[in-house]
């Protein structure tokens, strides 16, 4: 089994909010990343450029869709918004992403792609 206290997780400005690049290509903003959220933390308001796939892999999220949980499969679509928020409890929230063509935060107005996280 996966211990994802193993994994070299790279701390973000936002409070409980950790990623871990796997793939990155500044020319298009197309990224995969792991990203963990700790239980009650808020990964920042954002819009998504292009499509994003998730798959939780621990714990879960909720946002204005619904609760989502590990073993689920999201896709955000292009121009969709989202404000998710890690579950409470003592499991943090982890999930791979596929994200193509970054994100723009809401409360900024900078295109982001995983380094503006």
């Amino acid at each position: 089994m996966l211990d994802f206290t193993d994994i070299e997780w790279r701390a973000t400005r936002h409070p409980g909010i950790f990623l871990r690049v796997l793939r990155r290509d500044e020319t298009t903003g197309d990224a995969t990343v792991l990203i963990r959220m700790d239980p009650g933390c808020a990964y920042p308001s954002h819009r998504h450029i292009g499509i994003e796939e998730v798959f939780i892999l621990q714990g879960g999220y909720r946002d204005a869709i619904g609760t989502h949980r590990a073993g689920d499969y999201v896709v955000n679509q292009p121009g969709s918004t989202h404000y998710p928020v890690a579950l409470d409890g003592a499991t943090a929230c982890v999930m791979l992403a596929v994200a193509r063509r970054g994100i723009k935060l809401l409360s900024r107005n900078d295109k982001m792609g995983t380094e503006g996280i």
